[in-house]
């Protein structure tokens, strides 16, 4: 199948690249690292919005990142209202899946999507144009994201297992203070921050020799 044009910059050796479509919150710090932590194990290089530069409008800026990866994982567990005034949902996630749906249907086999939840069913409710489709159901927990990580790319080459990508993610929660440090402080989403974590991911997952 042809690839997508990875983006230039820190290819991982020409490692597949995914689409990370999450939400950036404090209470989602942990389910982040372990993203970044579980797609490393399996030799995919996590990209996201959050590193995209200026210069574009953003929503064209978001779907050339997408265009660019093989694979994208879409976590919609984020369905309450915000809490700061006024009281709204979160849209960006089922709309970031939408363009992806999109771009898939038109270029066929170039591109493979997951759907991430936290709920059992719930999409049914939040999302029914879904229904029909596989939803990775990760429990709102570290190990849950790793095991539906892993039950999504089961038909890869690389087969980590949830205790080897459970030591990637100790290792990125152990670093991520000094990483922030090191970026002046601020937010675990920063793009030097996203960085330096996807490239430590990739350095325990070598140690581990799960990477050749």
């Amino acid at each position: 199948m042809p690839r997508p044009r990875l983006p230039s910059a820190d290819k991982g050796d020409g490692d597949p690249s995914a689409f990370l479509n999450i939400p950036y919150d404090t209470e989602f710090v942990g389910l982040y690292l372990a993203y970044i932590a579980g797609l490393a194990a399996f030799g995919v290089r996590p990209t996201a919005s959050l590193e995209i530069p200026g210069g574009e409008r953003r929503l064209d800026r978001i779907f050339t990142l997408i265009q660019s990866c093989i694979y994208s994982f879409h976590d919609l567990s984020r369905v309450q209202l915000d809490e700061h005034r006024p009281l709204t949902p979160r849209f960006n996630m089922p709309f970031e899946l939408g363009l992806t749906v999109a771009w898939e249907k038109l270029n066929p086999g170039r591109h493979r999507w997951f759907v991430m939840e936290s709920k059992n069913r719930r999409v049914l409710k939040s999302l029914s144009d879904l229904a029909g489709t596989d939803v990775q159901i990760h429990d709102g927990n570290v190990k849950g994201v790793l095991r539906e990580l892993a039950n999504s790319l089961v038909w890869t080459g690389k087969q980590p297992t949830v205790p080897e990508m459970q030591a990637i993610y100790r290792g990125l929660q152990q670093q991520l203070p000094a990483i922030q440090s090191r970026a002046g402080g601020g937010s675990a989403y920063g793009a030097r921050t996203f960085y330096e974590l996807r490239v430590l991911a990739r350095a325990l997952a070598r140690e581990q020799t799960l990477l050749s």
